[in-house]
């Protein structure tokens, strides 16, 4: 190519268009700046004219406001987090608010990101399912910036955090594969350091033995479609016959199914019974049917945004720790069990 590259359109040149000061230009492009309306038009216009976009970065620098919402996750690749995300972000747009997203390999620990996150000025910081170290929220409380963890928690009582009820959502799983017959029960958990995975199994392992049952035999998928193929195989293929198994999550739900079916030619629903926990949209496809435990996304944001509106609003604002019950949606990855079996135990 010939010719030079042309140099981006500034605030200077709209002003020499429009035949006003610099600072007229940015109170047009401001929200409730002092302009009057015949002068903003002729603002605005020259910017058309000219292709000019005001900069974000540069106005935040005057009025010391992003706009920015960081938001923390371990990656795409599960769509749970792929919907969160587009839901939230929606819903903070709707507030006037744009997503800075930071992603992660693992949730293990987010302190090498700490600096990134605090150079880019972001007004608050929800952590997705990623674990909040005691220096981070120091770091965090220093600085002013309000912190959320959704889907996950911690014991810090001054860190907002808003999750379904692992607990009980999995304490009804195991009673819900009681009822349908079911003996030998195996749970396979994501990461041990997830409190998600931790409430789970805890929930899951105590109902059991309030049943009567022994503790279910353990496998670790880490939350990846391949970790719990491989987790599925050392359970299925050893000494021990199980005819259940829980994870923790539904991508690992369906890595166990992929074994059980077309590795190892189970009937799930008969020779075995497999469950998840989220209820992604891939659970409900007719190859995997998965009987799953609901979390229930659009409360969890609602109560997320609503959350750090009131933080940035009073930064004084108490903690809070959020949780909301979900359900569990039964489909031909289990046997099929009577409810009315369910509600009398």
């Amino acid at each position: 190519m010939t010719g030079r590259t042309r140099r981006p359109v500034t605030s200077y040149d709209v002003a020499k268009l429009a035949g006003v000061s610099q600072s007229a230009v940015s109170r047009a492009f401001t929200e409730g700046g002092k302009i009057s309306s015949v002068m903003r038009e002729k603002v605005r216009e020259a910017a058309a004219a000219l292709g000019y976009r005001p900069s974000f970065v540069a106005r935040s620098l005057i009025t010391r406001r992003s706009n920015l919402i960081g938001v923390v996750v371990p990656g795409l690749a599960n769509p749970f987090y792929a919907n969160l995300l587009d839901r939230l972000s929606l819903e903070l747009n709707q507030m006037g608010y744009r997503v800075l997203l930071f992603s992660m390999h693992n949730d293990d620990d987010t302190d090498p990101i700490l600096e990134d996150v605090l150079r880019h000025r972001v007004e608050a910081l929800i952590l997705v399912s990623t674990s909040l170290s005691s220096h981070f929220a120091e770091e965090c409380q220093h600085n002013g910036l309000p912190v959320l963890l959704l889907n996950r928690k911690n014991d810090s009582k001054t860190v907002s955090s808003v999750t379904s009820d692992n607990h009980t959502g999995a304490a009804t799983i195991a009673d819900f594969l009681i009822a349908g017959g079911h003996r030998n029960i195996a749970f396979m958990a994501g990461r041990d350091s997830s409190s998600t995975s931790r409430d789970r199994e805890d929930g899951f392992t105590q109902r059991l033995l309030q049943r009567g049952f022994e503790p279910p035999q353990r496998a670790v998928g880490l939350y990846t479609i391949e970790g719990a193929m491989a987790a599925t195989r050392s359970l299925l293929t050893g000494k021990r016959r199980f005819d259940a198994l829980f994870c923790a999550n539904d991508i690992m739900a369906i890595g166990a199914l992929n074994v059980a079916v077309g590795e190892l030619g189970m009937i799930v629903g008969k020779d075995i019974s497999i469950v998840g926990f989220d209820d992604i949209a891939m659970a409900s496809w007719p190859m995997y049917n998965l009987t799953t435990y609901v979390q229930p996304i659009s409360e969890m944001i609602s109560y997320t945004v609503a959350i750090i509106y009131s933080q940035l609003k009073d930064p004084e604002a108490l903690a809070i720790q959020q949780v909301l019950p979900g359900a569990l949606v039964v489909r031909s990855s289990t046997r099929p069990v009577d409810e009315s079996e369910i509600s009398r135990q």
